[in-house]
């Protein structure tokens, strides 16, 4: 089935994540509507040697799901990607059939790749003296190697793609496979983001940047303080996130439930500074995405923001919300459920995109923990610490910044 036109709507069919929020989408929901915090202290053998001890770990042993063969295969990066995958398409109820695999990929975001792999190649050469690696370092650390992993698990011959834009990552991702299919380049796409960095050389260079968050010596979890003006910087996170995307015409030939549509995707740089944001590059974002589904500003009644808690990108995405929405800025909502499950890195955009699906789902805002103290400079409605529930939710936003000046948004409609 060949589609050669720019009409086909793409609907969301299946979700699933690893996180520090919980390992299965009723998890998620119960922890982040409900404003629990996934951040705790590192739990790794090196956390004595840290400056930093918090950070947003995943519970999830992949040695419970994997085969010996296949677990020694693969970098955690990978394999909870894999299991995402495998989940996502359990929650699709989605048989993938001969006919199907051409017709099905992959766009995978992850800012890393298998960080481990390289670091424990480090390891053994310069610290331990070995002279030779695991022979498949090379095939564990690649980047395109969770992506991989997944057609190969599945079979599937479509499009293969990963994305390496630091935090946007999986946003870009899922923002391009949604075009594939809305150009008939494919029926089905599996799409969404993969982050495992919680290393000890990793982190230290999250250390250097000087960028986490101060410990909250009264209450862990209460570590990271997007839009509060007490807040000091973001708290690292690991976890997978994946979205089955569909053709609207494949999903209801086939009677499949249907959380969202995906309606808009943008994409822009702001070409101002490695690691500053600015107004012009997120604004740009922002309008790219509304422009693509050819919504006024209006529309829009929620945002997930990218909301990392560091000083400058909060006053930099709330003044660049203001630019875009003018005086409705002022009357929709805005969240960063980075204050509850950390910052996922080359992941966050997916679990980010998974999050406002299930808010259009539900026609429920998740809150933004920890904003006891607000900043004036950020004088928006971000969903303070409690769950705002609407009568109706039809646009959201999900918003990704990164390093680099890589900014992506996706607009979520909800299904009429």
């Amino acid at each position: 089935m060949a589609h050669l036109s720019n009409s086909q709507r793409v609907v969301i069919t299946g979700l699933s994540i690893v996180s520090p929020l919980g390992n299965t989408i009723a998890e998620l929901t119960r922890n982040v509507f409900s404003g629990v915090s996934g951040i705790k202290r590192l739990n790794m053998p090196f956390v004595d040697e840290m400056d930093c001890k918090i950070a947003a770990q995943a519970q999830f042993d992949p040695a419970n799901h994997f085969s010996k063969h296949t677990y020694s295969m693969l970098d955690r990066t990978s394999q909870i990607a894999l299991y995402t995958s495998v989940e996502a398409i359990k929650d699709a109820n989605l048989i993938i059939d001969d006919a199907m695999k051409p017709r099905m990929g992959i766009y995978l975001g992850t800012g890393m790749g298998g960080a481990q792999s390289i670091e424990d190649g480090y390891v053994r050469l310069y610290k331990e003296g070995a002279s030779r690696l695991k022979p498949f370092t090379v095939l564990m650390s690649m980047n395109n190697a969770a992506a991989s992993a997944i057609a190969l698990e599945h079979q599937l011959t479509g499009p293969n793609q990963t994305f390496s834009t630091a935090c946007s990552s999986s946003a870009v991702a899922i923002g391009e496979a949604s075009r594939l299919i809305r150009h008939g380049y494919a029926d089905v796409m599996l799409a969404g983001g993969t982050e495992a960095l919680l290393t000890f050389g990793t982190m230290k260079a999250w250390e250097a940047l000087r960028t986490l968050a101060e410990e909250d010596v009264d209450d862990i979890g209460a570590s990271c303080k997007p839009f509060s003006v007490d807040r000091t910087g973001l708290v690292l996170g690991e976890g997978s996130a994946m979205l089955v995307l569909e053709s609207y015409e494949h999903a209801v030939t086939r009677g499949a439930k249907i959380y969202a549509e995906i309606a808009g995707y943008g994409a822009a740089n702001d070409c101002n500074h490695i690691t500053q944001p600015s107004v012009s590059g997120q604004s740009a974002t922002m309008q790219a995405a509304l422009n693509d589904a050819d919504l006024s500003a209006n529309a829009i009644q929620y945002i997930n923001a990218h909301g990392t808690g560091t000083k400058l990108n909060d006053i930099t995405e709330t003044n660049s919300i203001k630019k875009v929405f003018g005086s409705h800025a002022y009357e929709l909502s805005v969240s960063s459920t980075k204050s509850m499950h950390g910052h996922l890195m080359g992941a966050a955009g997916a679990l980010e995109a998974v999050i406002t699906t299930l808010a259009v789902h539900s026609n429920t805002l998740p809150p933004t923990i920890n904003l006891a103290h607000p900043d004036l400079e950020c004088d928006l409605d971000y969903v303070p610490n409690h769950s705002k529930t609407l009568t109706k939710l039809e646009y959201a936003m999900s918003n990704s910044f990164a390093f680099g000046g890589t900014g992506a948004a996706l607009i979520l409609k909800k299904l009429n």
